[in-house]
């Protein structure tokens, strides 16, 4: 019979698979940047039918066809990566709700298919692009959790104390991710409608504080900068927040540094994209910098929830299952 010892070794999560669950979390970073590429350089249709491309399963890579069938390939990519550590979570993962949240990664990434097939069927209708482009991102967020929940040292830490302000540092973190997500849904209604130089200056718009709202594209080019207010303040709450109360915890301050980097960078390149003339790479580099401030933001919601004690708690109920079962089994033999 096996020990105590090893039924709790067995209880926590493989490190192979956590290897595995950041390298398919990179993988899909990378077709986030390539999808952004695809939009930048206006190559959406330059591939006008699907699932085949020019009804050949490998086109001729010429002109805008390589960013758009590149962008295929590595959404295939993707896919095949998702199935392979949703199976391998569901055989190896003793946590029922993580083995939940890869099959969700499933779902996400088929849903995902399926609109880039419709995108482009039905000529970018605004929004399924946008649903597409939402989905991109909540895919990105899970991979993101999965490899923070399949850490073998996820919920290990020590239980980290309130504050005693409000709200707590875990639901801030929270608010502030869904305000993040909120304001790229923005950012991709923008894009799709082609309004990203609606406003042609920055920071002023049209040389005021305020443009003269005068088409649908000015409105959600400003509602995209105000939302950019909006982030900011809400990520320098946070990050303050947690410099103020647990400037000691690593687990909280490292992410919180990493998301105020990231946020002056996407800042920078918001500027740059508009000063450029929306050049490919400053406009994709956006794209790919904006889905890192969302799932740094996404990590540090996990990381102050867990260290909070609710990962922790759920983690120590399984461990005592495990080491009641190993004793038991013990007993028996």
């Amino acid at each position: 019979m096996p020990s105590a010892e090893t039924s709790l070794a067995t209880s926590r999560p493989a490190p192979a698979l956590h290897r595995f669950a950041i390298l398919t979390a990179a993988a899909t970073f990378a077709l986030i940047f390539i999808g952004g590429l695809v939009t930048s350089t206006g190559s959406a249709l330059a591939v006008p039918d699907w699932p085949l491309a020019f009804g050949h399963l490998v086109p001729k890579l010429i002109g805008g066809v390589r960013f758009e069938y590149g962008h295929r390939v590595a959404a295939g990519i993707v896919v095949v990566l998702t199935a392979i550590l949703a199976a391998w979570t569901w055989m190896v993962e003793p946590r029922r709700w993580v083995r939940r949240l890869a099959l969700a990664a499933i779902g996400i990434i088929i849903v995902q298919a399926i609109l880039g097939g419709i995108t482009v069927l039905y000529l970018l209708p605004l929004p399924i692009a946008v649903a597409h482009a939402g989905t991109a991102q909540a895919l990105t967020c899970v991979m993101v959790a999965m490899a923070l929940f399949t850490n073998p040292n996820f919920g290990t830490a020590e239980r980290i104390e309130p504050d005693g302000r409000r709200p707590r540092i875990g639901a801030l973190a929270i608010a502030t991710a869904a305000v993040i997500y909120t304001q790229i849904l923005i950012g991709a209604v923008m894009r799709h409608l082609g309004a990203g130089l609606a406003i042609p200056d920055f920071p002023t718009s049209f040389g005021g504080l305020f443009p003269p709202f005068i088409s649908v594209g000015v409105d959600v080019n400003f509602a995209h900068r105000c939302g950019a207010v909006a982030v900011t303040i809400m990520v320098v709450w946070t990050v303050a927040r947690i410099f103020r109360g647990y400037r000691g915890v690593p687990g909280l301050t490292r992410p919180a540094m990493l998301l105020l980097a990231l946020l002056a960078t996407q800042i920078t390149l918001g500027a740059l994209t508009i000063w450029s003339g929306r050049a490919v790479l400053p406009t994709t580099a956006h794209v790919l910098v904006g889905a890192g401030v969302l799932a740094t933001s996404v990590a540090l919601s996990i990381r102050a929830c867990a260290l909070g004690g609710l990962a922790s708690a759920a983690d120590a109920t399984g461990l005592r299952a495990a080491t009641s079962n190993a004793i038991d089994h013990k007993v028996i033999a």
